[in-house]
């Protein structure tokens, strides 16, 4: 991936008030793949204490956008059309990683999917699976 590209996630990503809001950060950004961590915080537990699936499936569906988008040229953007959720486990933990990729790019459409983990005590537990697929927009 080229610098440019980067650059531009990057920026994408540090407006985007949501994952400011939760905490988020780009762990790791290559070609083709994404990943998002974020803190469990109180504020996004749900009643019985576990990561709420809302910042599970925020993560992971921006891990995924991301990693699409790290496919495309500087100055395109990209738009989720639908992401599907499996929920494996509860969020018990400190913090989760969202670990996007593309499985399949395209012109119309890029396939994704999202992994997403609980880590507690450095272990981490599959929580998620999400698949989906984005929309490739051309620059203006």
């Amino acid at each position: 991936m080229n610098s440019d590209v980067k650059m531009m996630i990057q920026q994408s990503f540090a407006s985007q008030s949501l994952m400011h809001t939760l905490g988020a950060e780009i762990s790791s950004l290559k070609n083709g793949s994404v990943d998002i961590i974020a803190p469990i915080l109180e504020s996004s537990r749900q009643q019985h204490g576990f990561a709420h699936a809302g910042l599970t499936f925020s993560i992971g569906d921006s891990a995924a956008g991301y990693a699409a988008l790290s496919t495309l040229p500087a100055g395109h953007e990209v738009l989720t059309t639908e992401m599907k959720i499996n929920l494996l486990a509860p969020g018990k933990g400190e913090r989760l990683i969202a670990r996007g990729k593309v499985i399949k790019p395209g012109r119309r459409l890029i396939i994704v999917q999202s992994d997403v983990y609980a880590i507690e005590n450095d272990i981490e537990t599959h929580v998620a699976l999400m698949t989906g697929t984005m929309m490739p927009l051309s620059p203006k």
